[in-house]
């Protein structure tokens, strides 16, 4: 856990360094290019399962990494991104409600109001005031990231190669097309790219998914759910330790205050068990 945690918590310094050189969706797109040739003999049909898996794919491929990195390339401080993204935790959670029947206690609601507050905090914070679309766009990826979330909890009979090996087939045709007709110069800045442009590319395709994503699928398999999830919480932590060491991020006392609040928040949510509804409660 403490190795997939590194992985993703580098992957806000990795993934700044590429966006600062490629735009949004012609880097997404080319991590996921990287991705499918890497995870293509891993590709095989799943009857009666493909339309939820092209709707996994546009939602947690094309349109939540393109917020997200959309968001990480307009924020100036990595550390802020690493503690938004944390709210498809909560997001997640008030959609399973709605669409898998769990039950929430009056617990995980308060860990789930600290940690929309939290984020609240951070966004009204003056420093970042130039950085608040891009806080959005990041708030934004979270919420479509929470909806493919809980779509691919409902599929149990895929590897995490397979999945991810259609996700990113599925995803960048469609990230390519956007990108020649939104972004602009595309040979100039391919020709013009430096070795960190590059090297964030590689570096989120094996490393955040490859790495991180399979080993994570691995502790899963072997530990209940109630002992990994708090322990994810290492991985913004170290986003924001790399943020201030490789990026220069420079973090105020309502950072401080407001990132503790939604990571205490979620914290509070992964400790606690959710719970189904018996079969005919009123949902």
């Amino acid at each position: 856990m403490l190795i997939v945690c590194v992985v993703w918590g580098f992957t806000f310094v990795a993934g700044k360094a590429g966006v600062s050189e490629l735009p949004p969706m012609l880097f997404t797109a080319l991590r996921y290019i990287l991705l499918s040739l890497l995870l293509f003999p891993f590709l095989k049909i799943v009857p009666g399962k493909m339309p939820q898996i092209i709707f996994i794919s546009i939602a947690m491929g094309s349109v939540h990494f393109t917020l997200f990195y959309g968001g990480l390339g307009l924020a100036n401080n990595v550390s802020v991104v690493a503690v938004a993204v944390q709210l498809s935790v909560p997001i997640s959670t008030m959609m399973s409600i709605i669409f898998l029947s769990e039950q929430v206690g009056w617990r995980r609601w308060a860990g789930i109001t600290m940690a929309f507050g939290g984020v609240m905090i951070i966004g009204l914070d003056p420093a970042i005031i130039d950085e608040r679309l891009g806080l959005l766009m990041v708030i934004g990826a979270a919420f479509i990231g929470s909806a493919g979330m809980i779509v691919m909890k409902q599929i149990t009979d895929t590897g995490v190669y397979q999945m991810q090996g259609w996700i990113a087939m599925l995803a960048w045709p469609p990230l390519m097309a956007a990108s020649l007709v939104f972004e602009s110069d595309h040979v100039s800045v391919l020709q013009n790219a430096s070795w960190m442009g590059w090297g964030g590319v590689i570096y989120t395709a094996i490393g955040a998914s490859l790495i991180g994503h399979a080993g994570m699928y691995y502790l899963l398999q072997r530990y209940d759910v109630s002992v990994t999830a708090p322990l994810t919480l290492m991985a913004p932590i170290f986003g924001i330790v790399f943020g201030v060491m490789f990026w220069g991020d420079d973090l105020s006392l309502r950072f401080w205050l407001g990132g503790g609040f939604t990571l205490l928040g979620v914290l509070i949510i992964g400790l606690r068990k959710p719970e189904v509804r018996k079969a005919g409660a009123v949902l």
